[in-house]
């Protein structure tokens, strides 16, 4: 299966691995090929590197062109900012994305309890992995 990994870039380094376990159970996978960009930074210097290649490099549209022909997408929902099994608003945008490709939607956790979030990722029937990768098929 093709599949796409997103998530907030802080958590890139897990990003690697994850999409390193898919392709060792014989998935093709992708990322964002910024990604390795941000490997290893904190914080402040993600945050600076996410809006330079958004407006400078067509971030969103880059990770577009190969979701139009995967199988599924893989969300990596991390807590971040306090928030248990954070999901931004660009990772929405790609779960939109897959929606709209009648893609498989995963995520790795559980669906976040953010307002006005928590309804829509409902509405396009993730299959919830609960921390298990062999659970993608």
């Amino acid at each position: 299966m093709k599949i796409g990994v997103a998530g907030s870039m802080a958590f890139t380094d897990k990003m690697i691995k994850v999409c390193d376990e898919l392709r060792k159970q014989g998935h093709t996978v992708f990322m964002s090929s910024f990604g390795p960009n941000y490997a290893g930074k904190g914080a402040q210097e993600i945050e600076v590197l996410k809006l330079k290649d958004k407006y400078e490099h067509d971030a969103i549209r880059e990770f577009w062109r190969p979701m139009q022909d995967a199988d599924a997408l893989l969300v990596l929902n991390y807590d971040k900012r306090g928030i248990k099994n954070y999901i931004g608003g660009n990772t929405l945008m790609e779960i939109g994305f897959a929606h709209v490709l009648n893609q498989k939607i995963y995520l790795l956790n559980p669906i976040p309890e953010i307002p006005y979030y928590k309804t829509e990722i409902e509405a396009v029937k993730p299959i919830i992995l609960n921390g298990d990768l062999t659970k993608v098929r």
